[in-house]
This record gives structure tokens, C-alpha cells and sequence, in this order.
């Protein structure tokens, strides 16, 4: 399932950086993540890396896109060709 950021976000642009997909963008007034790039980490970490470092906990799961651990993998490959 990829992250979203709620409306709680403070654009503190902690989140961005630690992004290994380059998934998080900014947005006005808050930070998005594009559901295309997110692959919650899996292949990078064992961890998404944003929820991690983010000082308000915004980033939750976005029930939009539900994704299983396969496809995501699967989303992580895809972005390591064209990369």
C-alpha cells in the first residue's frame, strides 16, 4: 500500500529527503506522495524511511492503494530501470 501525508503536515521537508523512490514532492500547503514511486521502502529498507524521520507522524497508509509486499517489490524494480 503506498504512504500519504495528512493534513497535519508541517512541510518541514524532513520526509523528502530520506525518500529513496524520489516519491515526495512539495506540494502548497503540504507534501504529497506520488502512489506511482511509493514502495514504502521495500528494497531500500525495512522501513518506510519517511514515517521514520517525520516529527508529526502525518504519513499513514493511503487506502486509495492498497498494494501487497509482491507488487510493491515489483514497483521497486520498475523504478531501479529506469534509473
Amino acid at each position: 500500500m503506498a504512504l500519504m501525508i495528512t493534513d497535519e503536515c508541517i512541510a518541514c521537508d524532513a520526509c523528502r529527503e530520506e525518500c529513496p523512490s524520489e516519491a515526495i514532492e512539495e506540494n502548497d500547503p503540504i507534501y504529497i506522495i506520488d502512489p506511482d514511486r511509493c514502495t514504502e521502502c521495500v528494497g531500500f529498507f525495512d522501513e518506510p524511511q519517511c514515517i521514520a524521520v517525520c516529527p508529526v507522524d502525518c504519513i499513514v497508509s493511503d487506502p486509495d492503494n492498497a498494494e501487497s509486499v509482491e507488487e510493491l517489490m515489483f514497483k521497486y524494480e520498475k523504478l531501479q530501470e529506469e534509473s
